[in-house]
């Protein structure tokens, strides 16, 4: 990144799981972090505390990312508490595992409030608010590229998701910041494990190459590539971080 940015960190659904490994590594790379959460207020505290102990800054700011108004005061806050935001990482989602023949349509309008029209706020104020220089991340998932029975309305969210990262990536054209996308494999998250069998885990488990389940702190160190130095010349591009098995 250019040097000369204030290192400020936004991370949603940065209360457990991913997010909250994402915040934690970002802190651990000298950013500022703002931890967004849509209803934890624990969990966000935690995540605060841990990164305070450890030296660095960080704020919890609750925000339910599928309201237009509350992404917008999140950025605000954000602004506020640290200065211009040079990183946006949006990790928020919600994953149900429904078959489409038993799938509501609030199942469905759930799935795309967060996960869709969720990474569209996020992008909408990341594009407005992030000074040349800056990273945006998104996150998909490699269950669009599979087609797992009980996922259709997820993987579609995040297909939704993959085109407007890209879509941002090349709107944002001669500023350079950056737009990627992530998309985790089986990872060992509580949003992954819940109502799954032991038999279903270790389904997944075997399907890489590497024959175990991916852990957050694996996919942090993804977007802290993507966000730091190194990742400048990556831009529009979806990174499936899944141990190989698409």
């Amino acid at each position: 990144m250019n040097d000369a940015l204030v290192k400020t960190a936004v991370v949603t659904g940065a209360s457990r799981g991913i997010g909250r490994a994402v915040a934690l590594r970002l802190a651990r790379d000298g950013f500022a972090i703002v931890v967004n959460f849509a209803g934890n207020v624990a969990k966000a505290e935690e995540a605060v505390a841990q990164i305070e102990a450890d030296g660095g800054r960080a704020v919890a700011v609750q925000a339910d990312i599928a309201r237009a108004v509350d992404v917008a005061r999140l950025f605000d806050e954000a602004e506020r508490a640290f200065g211009p935001v040079s990183v946006v990482v949006n990790s928020a989602g919600i994953m149900k595992m429904l078959p489409i023949a038993t799938s509501s349509e609030d199942d469905l309008d759930a799935t795309f409030a967060t996960n869709v029209r969720g990474t569209f706020n996020v992008l909408k104020q990341a594009a407005n608010r992030v000074p040349e220089g800056g990273r945006i991340v998104t996150f998909s998932s490699s269950v669009v590229a599979m087609s797992f029975p009980n996922y259709g309305p997820y993987a579609a969210s995040k297909a939704a998701v993959e085109v407007l990262t890209r879509t941002l990536a090349n709107e944002l054209r001669g500023r350079q910041v950056t737009v990627n996308a992530v998309a985790p494999g089986a990872t060992a998250t509580e949003l992954f494990l819940e109502g799954k069998s032991q038999e279903q885990i270790d389904r997944f488990a075997k399907l890489p190459p590497l024959e175990r389940l991916g852990t957050p702190e694996e996919i942090a160190n993804v977007v802290s590539f993507l966000v730091g130095p190194d990742g400048g010349w990556v831009n529009g591009q979806v990174l499936r971080a899944n141990g190989g098995y698409v």
